[in-house]
């Protein structure tokens, strides 16, 4: 499995993005989609998960009530749409899929990871 992230940029604080990850196929590593990010100096860290179905989804604290994580099968993409930015947002964003039978929100979980895409929000 194959994931292209794309969709980042340079935004004012409190602006908008979506994110998008494109898988090459469908298969049962793809179960589980989830976005992780890097900020400059840090340890990469969850942002956000979805089920298969999306009936599970699960977020880091310090984005909740700002992102949205979905997805669209027909188009093996899963998207993050991310509102009120902040400086703190900044950082690369991973997308990366799993199999598994639960929400997890460790990166050792995750089989599969596509290349980051820079999201960078100035103050």
């Amino acid at each position: 499995v194959q994931l292209q992230a794309s969709g980042g940029g340079l935004v004012q604080a409190g602006g908008s993005l979506r994110l998008s990850c494109a898988a090459s196929r469908l298969t049962s590593s793809t179960y589980y989609m989830g976005w992780f990010r890097r900020a400059p100096g840090k340890e990469r860290e969850f942002v956000a998960v979805i089920s298969f179905n999306g009936d599970r989804t699960s977020y880091a604290d310090s984005v909740k009530g700002r992102f949205t994580i979905s997805r669209d099968n027909a188009r093996n993409t899963v998207y993050l749409s991310m509102n009120s930015l902040k400086p703190e947002d900044t950082g690369v964003y991973y997308c990366a899929s799993r199999f598994g039978t639960k929400v997890a929100s460790t990166a050792a979980a995750y089989g599969y990871w596509g290349r980051g895409t820079q999201v960078t929000v100035s103050s």
